[in-house]
């Protein structure tokens, strides 16, 4: 077992139970550096409502700067409705959101993967989403979440209008769609874009920009098209038909979230925002679960640990290139639920239910057996 260079990590736990999940990712941690001979320099700090009550805004400079100099940021969540009296510049979410486009975050991970063991735990028939393993690649720095003009202005009768506006450029559609081709190599190889070319202009550049760049460049791939309202609907009906999905900042918000519930919760969900590579091959990136803080269950020690533990898993492959521990971790998280515990989100009769750091626990545990 030989000593690997230091790796620089920022964790940011965030909110509710952000602190308790990544409480299960130091844990696992300490165990790949005394069984693995990992090395990991970590830095914590706080972001959005934890760094609003400490400090009086959702982020700062310097820890932007620390996730810059990180080679991997493992973020928790965010959102507290103790600040809901806020202004909108002042929400605990801006702390995700201006990481994603300080760091030009541009192309969010987010597989959707049925665990044989959780087969039973989705609302959809067990023969509809068995053997579910899709990824859908989401552009996160551009589209109608950042576009301009934005804002609510009032208007002369005295109402007022809400602006937002959907904007994509060539250079914007051809990064994250390479991702997705580049990903669908290495799976197998099927790549569905998705947009409203039938009735929005930003959605007809996307295809026609997509279908350029795979002519060009990925025609081993094969490719497809399909209306974003028709794939929220295939995806109920036939969701193994897709291998990796892209799509712009709106419609791969709603089609993500809609695709984590086939997989039976919210809590076994990971993600990576991706950006480009500098000079020098470093990658920016950023991991996270993709459930909310869950204020209300916070401090109850009930939370899911799993997409917290498999968003590090994900992390160790992308950024760090741990591919065998990553996978050991993958494999691990299968044995516990193969083995019938299961924390309260995912919960069925004849199952043992266990707390936030039994199942933490339990993971390590079977890290321990695949290690003798």
């Amino acid at each position: 077992m030989t000593s690997q260079p230091a790796k620089k990590l920022l964790i940011l736990p965030g909110d509710g139970i952000g602190p308790e999940v990544m409480q299960e990712v130091r844990h696992i941690i300490a165990w790949l550096e005394a069984k693995r001979g990992l090395s990991f320099a970590i830095t914590e700090d706080l972001v959005g409502g934890a760094s609003l009550a400490q400090y009086g805004e959702p982020i700062r400079d310097d820890v932007i700067e620390q996730a810059r100099a990180a080679d991997a940021v493992l973020f928790g969540s965010v959102g507290d409705p103790r600040w809901n009296h806020v202004g909108f510049e002042k929400r605990p979410e801006l702390a995700i959101l201006k990481l994603r486009q300080e760091l030009a975050l541009f192309a969010n991970l987010r597989p959707a993967k049925v665990f044989d063991a959780l087969v039973d735990a989705s609302t959809l028939k067990p023969d509809v989403v068995r053997g579910l393993d899709i990824m859908i690649v989401r552009e996160t720095v551009g589209g109608i979440y950042f576009g301009n003009p934005r804002g609510i202005e009032t208007l002369a009768d005295g109402s007022k209008r809400g602006i937002n506006t959907e904007v994509y450029t060539t250079s914007e559609i051809e990064r994250v769609a390479r991702v997705a081709f580049d990903l669908a190599r290495k799976r197998s190889n099927r790549v569905c874009s998705v947009e409203k070319c039938n009735v929005m202009e930003s959605g007809l550049l996307w295809k026609e920009v997509v279908t350029d760049l795979h002519a060009r460049e990925y025609a081993d791939v094969e490719l497809t098209h399909m209306l974003a309202d028709n794939c929220a609907m295939q995806l109920v009906r036939n969701p193994r038909q897709f291998d990796v999905l892209v799509t712009g900042n709106l419609f791969g918000d709603l089609l993500s979230d809609l695709a984590s519930m086939l997989t039976g919760s919210l809590g076994m969900l990971p993600s990576a925002t991706l950006g480009a590579a500098d000079s020098a091959g470093k990658c920016p990136a950023l991991y996270e679960p993709i459930h909310g803080s869950a204020p209300d269950i916070a401090g109850q020690g009930i939370a899911n640990p799993i997409a917290q533990i498999l968003s590090f898993a994900m992390l160790l492959r992308y950024s760090f290139d741990y591919q065998a521990e990553a996978q050991l971790i993958e494999e691990a998280v299968a044995a516990v639920l193969a083995n019938g515990l299961r924390t309260a989100d995912i919960m069925s009769e004849g199952k043992t239910r266990v707390s936030t750091s039994e199942m933490g626990a339990a993971i390590v545990n079977e890290l321990d057996k695949a290690q003798a």
